[in-house]
């Protein structure tokens, strides 16, 4: 049994794999959850992916003794990459293209992560990471507009808005989700200008307000990140 972590700012998710099938996931778990986590099923390897949580911490605090990955920059990795600043390359952005090119190999892939920013990021045929886009995410262009305005409230994500609003709640809603929705398709067209073949993969927290109105093929992954850690874990083990 291995054990993948992906620790954001508030929240971790972990996941188990028996080798390349995931067994179960857990996420919104806060640290002590995910130690009380990992202590009443342990692994026989971890691989440890944080934005906010040392690994130094993070062995520390587990005080067990097992196969610890942290995944960073300079972690051995199955795939490529073409990108001028490798050093600033999220940990997710790399899992969740390594986890796409597992599940369809020798394809061009766009993967879509809507988190707290919306990246679009392209792996290729030769499983190189090209590169992408980083885009404000759903909750921050809510918390934009009431931030930066005197009279604007902070609204919440709504399924499926009308376009027209009838209400300044109303349009504010049609303009983030119906804005963000326009984006991703005009984006995918832009890219498929590029690869024709091209498969869109989309995963994170807002993926669900979205993944039922974008134009088919298009799939829904929600684990991805996580199944791209375990595909990097498996890597770092066999180099052993």
């Amino acid at each position: 049994m291995n054990i993948v972590i992906d620790a954001g700012n508030t929240y971790s998710k972990i996941g188990w794999f028996e080798k390349e099938k995931l067994i179960r996931y857990t996420t919104r778990l806060s640290f002590d959850e995910l130690l009380a986590a990992i202590w009443l099923d342990i692994p026989e390897n971890i691989m440890f992916s944080s934005v906010s949580i040392s690994a130094e911490e993070f062995r520390e605090a587990l005080n067990l003794q097992l196969n610890i990955f942290n995944l960073s920059s300079e972690t051995p990795i199955p795939i490529s990459k073409s990108y001028d600043t490798p050093a600033t390359l999220g940990a997710d952005r790399v899992a969740a293209c390594i986890g796409a090119n597992f599940l369809f190999p020798n394809e061009d892939l766009v993967v879509i992560d809507m988190g707290t920013c919306i990246t679009y990021d392209l792996i290729d045929h030769t499983a190189t990471f090209q590169g992408g886009i980083i885009s404000p995410g759903v909750k921050m262009r809510f918390n934009s507009m009431h931030s930066f305005t005197k009279r604007l409230p902070l609204v919440d994500p709504e399924q499926n808005p009308a376009l027209i609003g009838k209400s300044t709640k109303q349009s504010m809603q049609s303009g983030v989700m119906n804005g963000v929705l326009a984006e991703i398709e005009g984006i995918i067209q832009r890219y498929r200008h590029k690869s024709p073949s091209l498969r869109v993969l989309i995963c994170g927290g807002d993926a669900a307000f979205f993944e039922s109105s974008l134009k088919p093929p298009i799939f829904a992954v929600p684990e991805l990140v996580l199944i791209g850690l375990n595909r990097i874990l498996t890597y770092n083990v066999s180099l052993q």
